[in-house]
């Protein structure tokens, strides 16, 4: 996207979704979700406090994906959560039903627990969910706009809720105020962990030029990395003190009054110009860009309407994510805990149609 564009020009380049999905025009989601703060600083946020969990910690890696395909693995992340806040309805129903699947072969056992996980858990994928969904909205009022009014947010959390139902998670556990949410996060405090694979695994994330393209020039790299730089502090300018202190990051207070004012002026500018926006998340988030790209520039759906997940569900034939692909699953378990083998690449080969491609290892 070289030299200024108009909404028009830019908006020439991509197809109407299909339906407003599960969310749609006038939604808290499309308007916190699609502001320049979440595609690094709240993504990035998220991807590293979630390693508080040590069975995360131990499926990310076992797997070996973000270490050995770093912009594949993601590039597949921020396009399947791009798709539950942006896309329409059908492909992204068809995508959370496909995860489950990918999500069977992510278990085994646990070395900081002596336990055993399952990414499917409905508590692993709650932890995942509110981490996400907290991060992009904190990130949003710390560097964005601020605050948003109390029935902004009430309805906020609601649509959390809804998220909620493409995942295994039963929807009934998840906060649904501000008061309830640190009141999670408070009751999660226990189980956190930081081991030596979680505090290496978050070095690697807060590098950021993982995201970057492979194949990206060298002067853009260059050209990046004070930004880079801005954007990795800001991002460590979120944390608490016990996570800091559980990933022995020593950033002091005054670095984080520091970096605040050129985050939000980085922030600010990506905002208020359409074409820098697209430029810079073409190269941070390229795989999001196809799907943010519609609410972003008001391309209007070919049908108006919305659907809830479960309504989607049971309209394309997916079972709900808690009940689906239970033998697969119970194959899976029997070949790792009981045949002490590895579990089949099934979900993730067929992933690929849905979620992104996976990238030769680096």
């Amino acid at each position: 996207m070289l030299g200024f564009k108009t909404r028009a020009q830019l908006a020439s380049r991509f197809e109407a979704p299909a339906d407003n999905g599960f969310f749609g025009p006038g939604s808290v989601t499309w308007k916190v979700w699609s502001h320049p703060t979440s595609y690094v600083l709240g993504f990035a946020r998220a991807v590293t406090i979630e390693h508080l969990d040590p069975n995360l910690t131990a499926a990310v890696v076992q797997a070996g994906g973000v270490k050995y395909r770093p912009h594949t693995r993601y590039a597949r992340t921020i396009r399947y959560f791009g798709m539950v806040a942006f896309g329409a309805s059908e492909p992204t129903a068809k995508a959370a039903d496909v995860l489950v699947k990918v999500h069977s072969k992510a278990i085994g056992h646990d070395p900081v627990t002596g336990g055993r996980y399952d990414a499917n858990a409905p508590s692993s994928q709650l932890w995942i969910h509110m981490t996400a969904w907290h991060s992009i909205l904190y990130c949003y009022e710390k560097f964005g706009p601020g605050r948003l009014s109390a029935e902004e947010e009430s309805q906020y959390w609601r649509e959390c809720a809804r998220a909620a139902e493409l995942q295994t998670i039963d929807p009934a556990t998840v906060p649904r105020s501000r008061e309830d949410v640190i009141a999670y996060f408070e009751s999660w405090r226990p189980h956190l962990a930081s081991s030596e694979a979680a505090q290496d695994m978050v070095d690697f994330i807060l590098r950021l030029d993982i995201a970057l393209p492979p194949d990206l020039a060298a002067w853009k790299r260059v050209a990046l990395k004070p930004v880079l730089f801005f954007l990795r502090k800001g991002i460590v300018a979120t944390y608490p003190g016990y996570v800091r202190k559980m990933f022995d990051l020593k950033q002091g207070r005054l670095t984080d009054l520091l970096v605040s004012p050129p985050n939000k002026a980085i922030h600010a500018l990506l905002h208020r110009s359409l074409n820098a926006y697209f430029r810079f998340v073409g190269m941070m988030a390229p795989a999001g860009v196809p799907i943010v790209a519609p609410a972003k520039l008001g391309i209007p759906a070919v049908e108006q309407r919305t659907l809830t997940p479960r309504e989607a569900q049971e309209a394309y034939g997916f079972d709900v994510p808690a009940e689906a692909h239970e033998d697969m699953r119970r194959k899976q378990r029997a070949r790792v805990f009981d045949e002490h083998g590895t579990p089949s690449d099934e979900g993730l080969l067929e992933s690929q149609d849905h979620i992104g491609g996976l990238a030769p290892r680096r």
